[in-house]
């Protein structure tokens, strides 16, 4: 880190919040939105700094006033609020929290708020809830060998480990080298009360000529794998390029279709489904060791776009790996 990095960790305390705090919201249109104030000892109501508010503490804001979900966290003037030497900064939560109570705030700063924004929430009574299926992740994991000539399309993806980079950039004959996928598919159920939908507006998708797709969010999965120490080994991800409802329970009709730069999301009671078989489905595994590792699946995994509950988004499975097969299983669910 740098001396200014390593200064400003100095001043950093963070601790618990006090237990005669007391949350409310203010100054919104409608009394399910509007700046966040924390009641302090003396009886007077402070705003929050808005500096590292997020979904995760907006979500029991609204949880803690009955409100339901939060659908934004804002950072913001919007709604009002004055910030005073008294106000709380650095405010962190889990997310599963039933009050603020229960977080953390930073008492380092001495209530200087890193900008001039005041936190602020939108709450919900209904909302999306991802859930990684474990079962078909675990049925369908296999061993793949790729030579990198047919793997070109997910290199433009940065699907790939960096030695195969390093390869293509070195060799003249890197198209005919071999590289090892761990391939499986990823089904991801919505098992809320409200659709998933992308955190950008469709205008602003990006479209990707090689596979002839849009992609609506940077970063939809995450695909790590950790040796016994921790220590991660190896790692995939998984582009939003086509969110749409592949598989729905009996009665409920699909909605989200890609195809035709259709409207792109995830339907109540309906999965999508990545196939082992689609470019980027993997974690690329050539370059580590035969071994007992650690597999981890997690889906909107930097919380960028509100859900329920954000502790069913990732599955923790044990991938056995040998030079001729690899298995994954003892799959459970926890956060990203």
């Amino acid at each position: 880190k740098t001396r200014l990095e390593k200064e400003q960790m100095k001043d950093n305390i963070i601790v618990r919040m006090p237990k005669f705090v007391k949350t409310r919201i203010r100054g919104g249109r409608i009394p399910n939105e509007g700046r966040v104030e924390l009641k302090t000892r003396k009886g007077n109501w402070e705003a929050v700094c808005g500096d590292g508010w997020s979904l995760l503490e907006a979500n029991v804001v609204c949880k803690s006033l009955s409100l339901g979900y939060a659908s934004d966290a804002m950072q913001t003037n919007y709604f009002g609020g004055n910030l005073t030497a008294n106000s709380f900064s650095g405010v962190t939560c889990r997310g599963n929290e039933n009050s603020l109570r229960e977080c953390r705030y930073d008492i380092g700063n001495k209530g200087v708020c890193v900008g001039k924004e005041v936190a602020a929430v939108y709450c919900v009574h209904q909302m999306a809830d991802l859930v990684v299926d474990t079962a078909e992740l675990s049925r369908t994991a296999h061993l793949q060998d790729n030579q990198m000539f047919f793997l070109q399309c997910a290199m433009e993806e940065n699907c790939l480990a960096s030695q195969a980079y390093k390869i293509q950039k070195e060799s003249s004959h890197w198209h005919l080298e071999t590289r090892r996928l761990l391939r499986f598919t990823a089904k991801i159920l919505n098992a809320g009360t409200a659709d998933f939908r992308p955190f950008l507006p469709k205008h602003m998708w990006e479209w990707h000529m090689c596979h002839m797709h849009y992609h609506s969010m940077e970063v939809f999965a995450t695909f790590d794998i950790y040796d016994k120490n921790g220590v991660r080994v190896a790692e995939g991800h998984k582009a939003s390029f086509c969110l749409e409802d592949n598989q729905c329970l009996p009665g409920v009709e699909k909605r989200y279709a890609c195809a035709n730069y259709g409207d792109q999301g995830i339907s109540v009671n309906c999965s999508d489904i990545y196939r082992h078989s689609v470019d980027c489905q993997w974690v690329d595994i050539s370059d580590i060791e035969p071994g007992v590792y650690t597999l981890k699946v997690a889906v909107n995994p930097e919380f960028k776009i509100s859900e329920m509950n954000y502790e069913n988004n990732a599955a923790v499975c044990t991938f056995y790996y040998t030079e001729l097969f690899g298995a994954v299983t003892n799959c459970t669910l926890t956060r990203p």
